[in-house]
């Protein structure tokens, strides 16, 4: 059950050296409903020693830190505490960076001259299993990935997936074609529509690939459909 729902405040973690700026993210989500900020941390691995030590939902996630930059916190992060979203804060909207975050499991990527507008949303989207970039759209992140190569690195430093963490069962044509629409930002409506199928099928398929995948939310089923190279680096691919 998610924050929201439960009708306590969304739990945020400010993960940032510079003072000043924490500071002002501070100020900036004081009074908004539904968000409690629960402490700043000015290094990664404060901000994991932090999530082991309190309840944290979301974190806010610098990217360049000193030591272990957002990229490796992220990933530490969903390896260490999965049930803690990253929205990584930056001030450059470099594709391949992006791309890294995503990778690494962000369920997010904001940049710091939109934040005012965008942070609070990014936020509650990201704690509803959502993903947030810049764009709108996850296809040139995803372009900037490249295929997933079985016997590389990802670019956090993890081993490639285990078979343990290979889906269960194949997923059929259809549901590829579902997830790479989720990856293309469609919405349900949409992907029926383009489709010709009902609403309710989409979201059937949808189940399905979480089973499969063994995820619970879009972002994690991109996430992993990246990571396995099931879905197409094209950015014109359009379902």
């Amino acid at each position: 059950m998610s924050a929201q729902s439960s009708g306590t405040p969304i739990r945020v973690l400010i993960v940032d050296d510079h003072r000043m700026f924490s500071q002002a993210l501070e100020l900036l989500l004081r009074g908004e409903d539904g968000i409690q900020v629960v402490g700043s941390a000015a290094t990664g691995e404060e901000a994991l020693e932090m999530c082991a030590s309190m309840e944290v939902d979301v974190a806010l996630v610098d990217i360049d830190l000193p030591g272990i930059d957002g990229v490796a916190v992220t990933a530490h992060l969903r390896e260490r505490h999965p049930v803690v979203r990253v929205v990584v804060i930056t001030a450059f909207q470099a594709p391949n960076v992006m791309a890294r975050a995503v990778k690494a499991g962000a369920s997010g990527y904001v940049m710091k001259t939109d934040l005012a507008d965008t942070l609070v949303g990014a936020i509650t989207m990201a704690m509803s299993g959502n993903m947030v970039l810049p764009a709108g759209r996850l296809a040139p992140p995803i372009s900037a990935l490249g295929r997933w190569d079985v016997g590389a690195p990802t670019a956090a430093g993890s081993p490639p997936p285990s078979p343990a963490e290979r889906p269960s069962g194949p997923l059929t044509d259809r549901e590829v074609e579902i997830l790479q629409a989720i990856a293309n930002g469609r919405s349900t409506q949409d992907m029926a529509a383009a489709l010709e199928i009902t609403e309710h099928t989409v979201r059937s398929h949808v189940k399905r690939i979480f089973t499969k995948l063994g995820v619970h939310s879009k972002a994690e089923a991109v996430t992993k459909g990246v990571r396995l190279g099931l879905i197409s680096t094209d950015p014109e691919v359009e379902q």
